[in-house]
């Protein structure tokens, strides 16, 4: 079977479609954050540090990290930052090597600048993600060499030079033309880890049913793995959490292999962990089970988060210190 190969210093994770669901946690991002980008302009990576621990404690195996600040105060004394070619790399480098210092997984390095994302390449230790390469001719130029060079994976994002389209098949199409500019660069298809782009179901009541179907189609011709922003379902509704557990067990059913998401809800990594048993992807139930103990905790009194920061410093007293499978 494909898959996807991810590595910290000393953790491997494996994308792939008879793997555990790989939770990429989505917090570390300032966009729409005004606290933490205002943090991060005072150099305070406080909150960056209890993202990546909680995130990692609740059941994330890769954390996404993202760049896209903008520093207001900055900006006005200094025209530059507002370039984000000017900012987000040697941000990049600063939040990726705090996170490397605080907590071992695999990390998605997100950013829409070129520079922020070789930045990422260069600080980071182990295998990671990038995140990502488009359709568009000028992002495909410019990204997949930095792939290529780095032999690493690379998140592929459905739309191109006209927009994102409506349509599920010029998406598939969008996809493939990745994957194959992506071969002409020597980079095989299980290094490419398709977005298929998730619409709102509020504003499209097909959505849905667009994203399970595509799925399957890029699991079965062009035998892919897949990720997408979970959340982006729910967006505009009221009780999103709700809407999000349904369709995440949904995607898993059709074939999605990844998500970033956010790990911190209860109830989505409910549905995950459920979802990972009812697949024959955790062994003998072996993880839902130590998922249910932590579950009566919260019952208990205790936050979802307090919880799992408890049950994972529980278990990391009784792991060795070999490369490990997350």
């Amino acid at each position: 079977m494909l898959r996807t190969v991810l590595e910290s210093k000393t953790k491997t994770v494996i994308i792939g479609f008879d793997e555990p669901f790989c939770v990429i946690g989505e917090r570390i991002n300032p966009t729409g954050r005004k606290k933490l980008a205002a943090e991060l302009e005072q150099g305070n990576y406080e909150t960056v540090i209890r993202d990546a621990l909680e995130q990692v404690a609740c059941g994330a195996t890769v954390l996404d990290i993202n760049s896209g600040a903008v520093f207001t105060n900055m900006m006005a004394q200094d025209p530059r930052y507002a370039d984000n070619n000017f900012v987000e790399p040697p941000l990049m480098k600063a939040l990726i090597e705090t996170i490397q210092q605080t907590i071992d997984v695999p990390l998605c390095i997100d950013s829409s600048v070129p520079g922020a994302l070789e930045a990422g390449l260069l600080a980071c230790e182990g295998r990671p993600l990038l995140n990502s390469v488009t359709g568009e001719e000028e992002r495909l130029e410019l990204v997949l060499p930095l792939v290529k060079k780095y032999n690493v994976p690379v998140v592929a994002i459905s739309n191109d030079d006209t927009g994102i389209s409506p349509d599920p098949d010029v998406r598939f199409a969008v996809a493939k033309k990745i994957v194959e500019r992506a071969a002409d660069f020597g980079i095989p298809a299980h290094d490419i880890v398709v977005d298929p782009l998730v619409m709102p179901i509020g504003a499209m009541a097909s959505a849905g049913q667009q994203v399970f179907t595509l799925v399957r189609r890029l699991r079965e011709e062009l035998g892919v793995n897949t990720t997408c922003g979970a959340s982006n379902i729910s967006f505009g509704l009221p009780h999103r959490h709700g809407v999000n557990a349904a369709f995440l067990p949904m995607a898993i059913g059709a074939g999605m292999t990844s998500a970033i998401m956010n790990p911190i809800r209860r109830q989505e990594m409910e549905a995950v962990r459920a979802a990972n048993m009812l697949m024959n992807h955790d062994a003998n139930g072996g993880e839902w089970i130590r998922f249910s103990k932590l579950l009566e905790a919260v019952e208990g009194g205790m936050n979802f988060a307090e919880a799992s920061a408890a049950a994972s410093q529980a278990a990391g007293g009784r792991r060795g210190g070999r490369r490990g499978r997350v």
